[in-house]
């Protein structure tokens, strides 16, 4: 009974995460719980209740029945389906929890087609259509682009992955080694690069979203959209510089082997399914490691803004000396 919302002498936080997200501990903590594939799993009507225990909570309608522990796990599976500025559901393959299953799957084409023109083509293409899904689905905000603009961001994104792999693999054509196998890390480090600017390009033009302590809009900052477009873009390519890296070393490794070279089977069939999961288990850990590096709700001083920013928040009745942002994701 003690474990009761209403028997709480303070009662839970859920305006943020659960662990302080001032420390990278506590960011890593909230994204392993946020980013959990399991989640995607969840009915829609599990999504419904929780979004309804996180509304009414927030409004501060409480179930006598309902446990702190209910309450958190509702918040968890409402902050992974939901979007944090708009409360919209999101596309399921567009959620950070589908970032694992979805990059498994990529990784293993793009590891393992990369020494054909088609498969390279193929998998680059897939690749981005993929990472598309996820950089718009995780904009900042209520940040619309036009169906023209996406279209030449992901026109943009995949063209640039594609021609990088391309180019690199004519460099490395007469090499069948660990040089060929890290071909596609390179591309898709500049396909991110190109991808999610793109893809934000709106907030970077019309400026991200500011808050202030209440959640009320009190500006734009263009400066602030160019700083967090360009923290998600480092940090996705952190996200997938160890799985890219390391299970080319690894299978190249595997390939040397007296097991692996006696088995014909295995160099026939084995190559695409170990590679897709090595690069899954690094995925486990790298998507909420790498998501950790900086702070989703940022904060930064008024004066530190664009000038006619501050001009603007400062004509306000009671104006903010600090205001708040999502980077987004």
């Amino acid at each position: 009974m003690n474990n009761l919302v209403v028997n709480q002498t303070v009662l839970p936080d859920i305006s943020k995460p659960k662990w302080d997200q001032g420390t990278y501990a506590g960011r890593a903590k909230h994204f392993f719980s946020s980013t959990n594939p399991l989640t995607l799993f969840s009915s829609r009507i599990q999504q419904e209740k929780c979004k309804e225990i996180v509304t009414n909570y927030k409004t501060g309608v409480i179930s006598p029945t309902l446990t702190v522990d209910e309450l958190w796990k509702a918040k968890t599976l409402y902050d992974s389906t939901y979007h944090p500025d708009t409360g919209e559901k999101m596309f399921f393959l567009g959620r950070m929890s589908a970032q694992m299953p979805g990059n498994m799957v990529t990784t293993g084409m793009l590891l393992g087609l990369y020494r054909t023109l088609p498969g390279v083509v193929f998998s680059h293409w897939f690749n981005q259509s993929f990472n598309a899904v996820v950089n718009y689905t995780n904009r900042s905000g209520n940040s619309k682009a036009t169906n023209e603009r996406l279209f030449v961001s992901y026109c943009c994104a995949t063209s640039g992955a594609m021609t990088v792999a391309l180019g690199l693999n004519k460099m490395v054509k007469n090499s069948h080694g660990l040089a060929a196998r890290l071909v596609p890390f390179a591309a898709i480090a500049l396909a991110n690069a190109i991808n999610i600017p793109m893809m934000r390009s709106n907030e970077a033009s019309e400026g991200m979203e500011l808050k202030d302590e209440n959640d009320q809009l009190v500006g734009k900052s263009q400066k602030m959209a160019a700083l967090s477009i360009a923290q998600v873009t480092l940090s996705r390519i952190a996200m997938a510089m160890p799985y890219m890296v390391m299970t080319p070393i690894i299978m190249n490794r595997i390939t040397r082997t007296a097991y692996y070279r006696t088995r014909p089977w295995m160099q026939k069939y084995s190559e695409i399914p170990i590679q897709t999961l090595i690069a899954g288990i690094g995925l486990y850990f790298t998507t909420p490691l790498c998501c950790a590096l900086f702070p989703q709700k940022s904060s930064v001083e008024v004066e530190k803004l664009e000038s006619s920013v501050q001009k603007e928040i400062m004509s306000r009745p009671n104006p903010p000396k600090i205001v708040y942002y999502n980077k987004g994701l």
